[in-house]
């Protein structure tokens, strides 16, 4: 089966109990298989006051807009380029929409919530999601096969184990204080920023790629 196939079925079972339920995974599968580290970005749920019921993989193929999708972009930019270095020019500040588009289509995008949120995510409410819907994320977790899994914030990574059953094992910092964990041989989890932090985007970029100099680079 293609990774859409896997993720259709997958979601046809999952969207049964979870009205509004957001399908999300691979934008462009090829793309997907053909990047060399295959990058997963986990994060929270959708925000979306209509009461969902779409695709982020359709808004991902467009290259998403706002904060998140720039950034996204930028970190996925960066992190393709390594060892060399992205230089911080007009394009990746403005990250126009040629560029996102060209650089989210080869990544994984994965909500530990199917349903959407708001502005601001309810910690218990999610907790809570993602508990009840675990063997549903585990199954999902395990289509891409990632090489490179950017946890998108503290509450992601804390729940993170739901996906790859690893709870209670230790993490490594990196000199930056960015958390790693080796969850198969040569695939890392990364606990970092979620992409619209209300922090710099140039400083998030130095952070995640110094991140992945130390983790991947430099082994």
């Amino acid at each position: 089966m293609t990774i859409k196939e896997q993720e259709d079925s997958l979601f046809a079972e999952w969207r049964i109990n979870r009205k509004g339920f957001v399908a999300d995974g691979v934008a462009d599968e090829d793309a997907y298989l053909q990047s060399g580290k295959k990058l997963l970005f986990l994060m929270k749920e959708v925000n979306d006051p209509n009461c969902g019921g779409w695709d982020l993989r359709d808004h991902m193929r467009k290259g998403g807009v706002g904060a998140t999708w720039n950034n996204i972009a930028r970190w996925t930019k960066g992190i393709r380029h390594l060892p060399e270095h992205t230089a911080w020019d007009d394009n990746m500040r403005k990250m126009p929409e040629g560029l996102r588009i060209a650089a989210v289509r080869d990544i994984a995008a994965m909500n530990l919530k199917k349903t959407p949120g708001g502005a601001t995510t309810i910690k218990a409410n999610l907790h809570d999601v993602a508990k009840e819907d675990k063997v549903f994320l585990w199954r999902q977790f395990n289509i891409y096969d990632a090489d490179i899994v950017i946890c998108c914030g503290q509450d992601v990574a804390d729940l993170v184990h739901l996906c790859t059953k690893t709870g209670g094992t230790p993490w490594k910092t990196t000199k930056n204080d960015v958390g790693y964990h080796e969850y198969k041989p040569g695939k890392y989890l990364i606990s970092f920023w979620h992409p619209a932090a209300r922090k710099s985007a140039l400083l998030m970029l130095n952070s995640i790629i110094a991140a992945m100099e130390e983790i991947i680079v430099r082994r």
